[in-house]
């Protein structure tokens, strides 16, 4: 199979990149040390000079199982007939500006692939679990499983680490990442989507299946955090009708991103404004991803982001200890 220079290099870069820290989570578990969620010094300096830190092993085997299995069961409980064909646009970030999207922040809601369906008769390609993109935005909140890992004491205490002082879960999605059909998400910033003032976006990512290159991995662009964020998706507060942008990206040199190349259970961690990006699904593995942005409960929420609670239904932030 041909290689692109870049992947090449990758490899070379994450063979050496994440065998120190795995080895140090092999050692924890042999010294059976119960991994609180606390980041070290070096842990929170690495995450303070790149803009990311990969945290081998942070969901345990049963909760990767439990995310996976309730995943499924929820594929199994949709009806594509009973929502509109909502597609999630990957290559360049926009979104359908309709109002299942703009409301999906109450919800659990489901996006379809851009391929997924047949234009000329309008039904899926393949079968309804490899057609969905993800689902979203309030599982966090909604659903019991992937409630308790979000609102974990483990996750607090991780957030707490890097001096968020009122972490609040505030938008949640599983990534599927379907073979040949996982679409590219184009590079990004997530304070983009997801703005307070001050900005305090952090994610996490955790990966429920091994990630690679093939199967569409994340990469990160180490230190693009320090650099702002110069382009913002806004909705008008007074119509919530409409989707727009404002400011631009700079070209990013994608040869200079750093493949995140991790197996099952590792959390990635992203500062809001750093530059990442997903390539598509070009292999025969799927590439199944949770992922939670928090914001820091102190600061606050941009009315004009697209993602709006329900006055009924406002965001809470983590307690102290587990709030499963």
């Amino acid at each position: 199979r041909r290689v692109s220079s870049r992947a090449r290099h990758a490899r070379r870069v994450t063979a050496a990149s994440f065998e120190v820290p795995r080895s140090e989570g092999r050692a924890r578990d042999e010294m059976g040390v119960a991994f609180d969620g606390t980041l070290t010094p070096e842990q929170v300096d690495t995450y303070r000079k790149d803009g990311f830190l990969v945290i081998p092993d942070f969901a345990s085997p049963d909760e990767v199982a439990g995310m996976l299995r309730r995943a499924d069961e929820l594929v199994e409980a949709f009806d594509p007939s009973s929502v509109p064909r909502s597609i999630f646009t990957t290559k360049d970030q926009k979104r359908t500006s309709d109002a299942y999207f703009l409301d999906s922040g109450n919800h659990l809601s489901f996006f379809f692939e851009e391929d997924a369906f047949d234009e000329s008769t309008g039904e899926l390609r393949q079968a309804k679990s490899q057609s969905i993109n993800k689902i979203g935005h309030a599982m966090h909140d909604i659903d019991p499983t992937f409630r308790a890992f979000s609102r974990s004491a483990k996750v607090g205490k991780l957030l707490r680490s890097l001096g968020m002082a009122k972490p609040t879960p505030v938008q949640s999605m599983y990534i599927f990442k379907n073979p040949r059909i996982g679409g590219e998400v184009s590079a990004h910033q997530d304070s983009t989507f997801l703005r307070s003032d001050p900005m305090t976006c952090t994610g996490i990512w955790i990966a429920l299946e091994d990630c690679s290159i093939g199967n569409g991995c994340l990469w990160a662009l180490r230190g693009s955090h320090t650099d702002g964020v110069s382009k913002q998706m806004v909705v008008d507060p007074s119509r919530r009708d409409g989707i727009s942008f404002e400011g631009e990206y700079p070209s990013w040199d994608l040869t200079k991103f750093s493949p995140l190349e991790v197996k099952a259970g590792t959390m990635v961690v992203l500062h809001g404004e750093n530059v990442h990006y997903s390539a598509p699904n070009t292999s025969d593995a799927s590439r199944h991803a949770y992922s939670v942005h928090f914001v820091d409960g102190e600061a606050t929420w941009d009315p004009r982001n697209w993602l709006q609670r329900r006055t009924d239904f406002p965001f809470a932030a983590l307690n102290d200890d587990a709030d499963a």
